[in-house]
């Protein structure tokens, strides 16, 4: 469904030979007022190209975003995705690894990437005048990395590494804990890393058969916000990628996500790791809601009164009454098909059980009274006012476009979503509550604990 009110401006489109046009097709998605014109692409190949052009920027965010996952994986392919992340900075038939993050530091630019459960993204931030460059690098760098076996086996030392270092930091294997306390064997209980099982064997001909599988243009949104032209940026990246394995015959591009069965998740548990840590990190939680689920603008109200800032219920109950933790608080995290509510503490390990009873008492106590009308607003106005003021830069905008093409089908306009945040009522976040906040919670807990029971 297009976003209320978009105006559309399509070029002459014929039917492909797998469905597809075999002309570009262009729309003008909206006219902003607190942003600029958005417009989407779609080439003959199914990859789109989305654009919002802000004169008043003197830079440029530049991203290439991959509808693959961890979620995407088989067990014993566990960190392909993220591996694959590595490896396509490493060199292509253009570029040398040095030249690729040279010729865009250079120009005092940046580059990074990151793997999710459901999506890869990779980006660069360069001033207006640089932009065909981040172009031209990046694309090269993601449509014809080399994957050369020694390559391969640098990265999955590094790789390595970087997981070595996850196990060192409680706070982080918490939430990997807790995911896995949830989703059991599910690819989103699985570490997006992979572990020291999975990577080591992983060869380079499994990589590179990965890499070809679901780097297909379809399967692509290529994001950019700032100082731009949309017709200039399109120009480029089809001269980029002509001749490239993303040069491909016209397709259409591949649907968000599609509706499932919900995940089954495992029944509420106790998973306890335990590591000799000076703090006790503890997540206790449930199943939440998917990300197209209508009730999620009801949950981020909610989610911001329980335990979303210094002013939540949460934080001041725990830290600035009772000085139990130093750093408490809720979060949701939401897939196409599923989703979590949690709460996160860190704490001496002797306070574990008074904030436990602390935090179950203060969600049973939300979950059968509600919150008030002076919480909800304050609730909403924290959603507006974060979502807002995180569009004050062009990465955020830039990935704004990229998530709303790949994981929604659709972009929803600023004034609409905040609109649909004011529509949110105290009976719409009382009603979720008593049923999200009353279901069985799981517990994830790391810290200097042997046999513990937690449940009471």
């Amino acid at each position: 469904m297009a976003p209320s009110g978009a105006v559309r401006h399509a070029t002459g489109a014929q039917p492909g030979r797998a469905g597809g046009s075999t002309r570009a097709v262009t729309r003008t998605l909206s006219d902003d007022p607190l942003g600029g014109t958005v417009r989407r692409t779609v080439l003959p190949s199914g990859l789109r190209v989305l654009t919002e052009a802000i004169p008043a920027m003197r830079s440029v965010s530049f991203g290439i975003w991959v509808s693959v996952g961890s979620r995407d994986e088989t067990g014993p392919q566990a960190g392909a995705a993220h591996f694959l992340e590595h490896l396509l900075f490493k060199g292509t038939h253009k570029r040398t690894a040095l030249e690729i993050s040279s010729e865009i530091e250079a120009v005092g630019g940046e580059t990074n990437a990151f793997t999710t459960k459901e999506y890869t993204c990779y980006y660069a931030r360069v001033l207006d005048e640089d932009l065909p460059l981040a172009i031209d690098v990046m694309c090269d760098a993601v449509a014809d990395s080399l994957l050369e076996p020694a390559d391969v086996e640098t990265e999955r030392g590094v790789i390595l590494e970087e997981i070595a270092m996850h196990d060192d930091e409680p706070g982080d294997e918490v939430h990997d804990l807790f995911a896995r306390a949830v989703y059991g064997d599910h690819p989103l209980g699985r570490l997006i890393s992979g572990t020291e099982e999975t990577v080591t064997p992983m060869t380079r001909r499994q990589i590179q058969g990965f890499y070809r599988r679901h780097y297909t243009p379809a399967q692509i949104v290529i994001a950019a916000a700032g100082n731009l032209d949309h017709a200039t940026v399109v120009k480029l990246v089809r001269q980029v990628l002509a001749g490239t394995p993303l040069d491909t015959d016209p397709a259409v591009p591949a649907p968000h996500r599609p509706d499932t069965p919900a995940v089954r998740v495992k029944p509420a548990t106790t998973m306890v790791e335990p590591k000799e840590t000076e703090q006790a990190h503890i997540i206790l939680g449930c199943p939440g809601i998917d990300r197209i689920d209508e009730r999620r603008f009801a949950l981020g109200v909610l989610n911001n009164v329980l335990g979303g800032g210094m002013s939540s219920r949460l934080f001041q109950e725990i830290r600035e009454r009772r000085g139990l933790a130093y750093s408490v608080y809720s979060y949701a995290s939401q897939y196409a098909d599923s989703g979590l509510f949690a709460v996160y503490a860190g704490c001496a390990p002797g306070k574990v059980d008074e904030v436990l009873k602390l935090t179950r008492a203060e969600l049973a106590r939300v979950a059968a009274d509600g919150l008030t009308e002076a919480e909800v607003a304050r609730g909403k106005g924290m959603s507006k006012g974060s979502f807002v003021l995180g569009l004050e830069d062009t990465g955020s905008r830039m990935s704004r476009l990229a998530k709303g093409e790949l994981l929604y089908g659709d972009l929803m306009p600023v004034d609409e979503l905040l609109a649909r945040v004011d529509a949110v009522t105290v009976d719409d976040v009382n009603t979720l509550a008593a049923e999200l906040l009353a279901r069985p919670m799981s517990l994830a807990v790391v810290g200097p604990f042997g046999e513990r029971d937690f449940t009471s």
